[in-house]
């Protein structure tokens, strides 16, 4: 038999899962890395296709610690991590509860959109297990909240927040390896977020029918845990285990910034008025900046306090994404020399851009 036949043999006896297996490990279980399916290993971590959701997605409860000692040198990184994956993945587990193939068929997306949700979903259970196995068994590991998207059962909008939670992902992801301490953690989260960037390749191409390139680097923003508090706004209040941790931590709890509604563009050179979801924290006297990251580049223009306007820097390109801040420093080059934001311009694909960067 040729090379080739036997490729295609084992392709087609490759299994595909249909149904999760029912069981309630326990938390020593749970913390060794070796119990249950392994990510790289595993088909199940991109081949299941059914509704419920498989190991560790349903594994509902926190992991307590079952050994003492020191924290691992990134167990606060991977513990923040953990946290905004379960935000993630609960997002595409909860669409592929709510559709079905022929919810997107119906309105012309392509055949396969549906099976590639349910794949993404996949990767995304694969990366809960990887940052539960990154966090040490002297630490805790957060449980899952109760979410809430706002895409009910419209299809258009969860594919429209889907591109914002990539987009999003991505940029923490980046932001985290400025974090990390291990050399091992770093590649980890370079890795996960070339995934990240996978997922955003395939809307962009099959959904959007819009490029895929967003220029020569994506934006670089320093402050992770800023973006990840945007993540916030999916979780129902009060809904997480009591033992969690403050999510992310440290939190500064940051205004959020969004476009006004009515916004006609956010294309670079465009003046923009922004609302805040509470009034920052303005002392008198003192100047306020729009700094702006696109790219490498970090750009400040004034933010003008009486009308809540600035402008969007004329110099970037229209790709990729831009994130702005308020600062109290131009150049935003604290953590806590930003007093507002950020807010995240997703300038791929144009046709939703304004509506992801509005208020509700």
């Amino acid at each position: 038999m040729s090379g080739f036949s036997l490729l295609l043999l084992f392709l087609a006896s490759a299994p595909v899962y249909t149904a999760p297996t029912s069981f309630s490990p326990t938390p020593a279980q749970v913390n060794n890395p070796e119990y249950g399916p392994i990510p790289g290993q595993s088909t199940l971590f991109n081949t299941y296709r059914g509704k419920e959701s498989t190991f560790p997605g349903n594994y509902s409860v926190p992991i307590f610690p079952t050994t003492k000692g020191p924290p691992g040198s990134d167990d606060l990184l991977f513990q923040n991590l953990l946290s905004a994956e379960w935000v993630i993945f609960s997002f595409y587990q909860q669409a592929v509860e709510a559709f079905n193939a022929s919810s997107f068929t119906d309105l012309g997306f392509p055949n396969h959109t549906y099976d590639r949700i349910q794949e993404i979903r996949d990767n995304e259970n694969g990366h809960l297990r990887i940052f539960q196995d990154s966090i040490s068994s002297n630490s805790y590991k957060p449980g899952p909240c109760e979410y809430t998207f706002g895409f009910g059962t419209d299809p258009v909008t969860f594919l429209a927040t889907q591109t914002l939670i990539e987009v999003a992902s991505m940029a923490f992801l980046t932001g985290l390896v400025q974090q990390a301490q291990l050399n091992a953690s770093k590649g980890a989260l370079t890795a996960a977020s070339q995934t990240e960037t996978r997922h955003e390749v395939w809307a962009l191409i099959d959904i959007w029918n819009t490029s895929p390139f967003g220029g020569p680097i994506d934006t670089v923003y320093p402050y992770a845990n800023q973006i990840m508090d945007l993540t916030n706004t999916f979780i129902i209040p009060g809904s997480c285990p009591t033992s969690n941790p403050v999510y992310p931590d440290p939190r500064q709890g940051l205004p959020r910034i969004n476009a006004v509604n009515g916004t006609k563009s956010l294309t670079p050179g465009q003046e923009i008025e922004v609302t805040f979801s509470e009034q920052p924290n303005f002392e008198t006297g003192k100047t306020y900046h729009a700094v702006y990251f696109h790219g490498f580049l970090n750009i400040t223009l004034p933010f003008d306090m009486a009308t809540n306007k600035s402008t969007i820097p004329a110099v970037f390109d229209n790709l990729g994404l831009t994130m702005m801040v308020l600062a109290d420093e131009a150049g935003a080059p604290t953590l806590e020399s930003v007093v507002a934001g950020p807010l995240i311009i997703v300038n791929q694909p144009a046709a939703i851009s304004v509506g992801l960067s509005e208020g509700s």
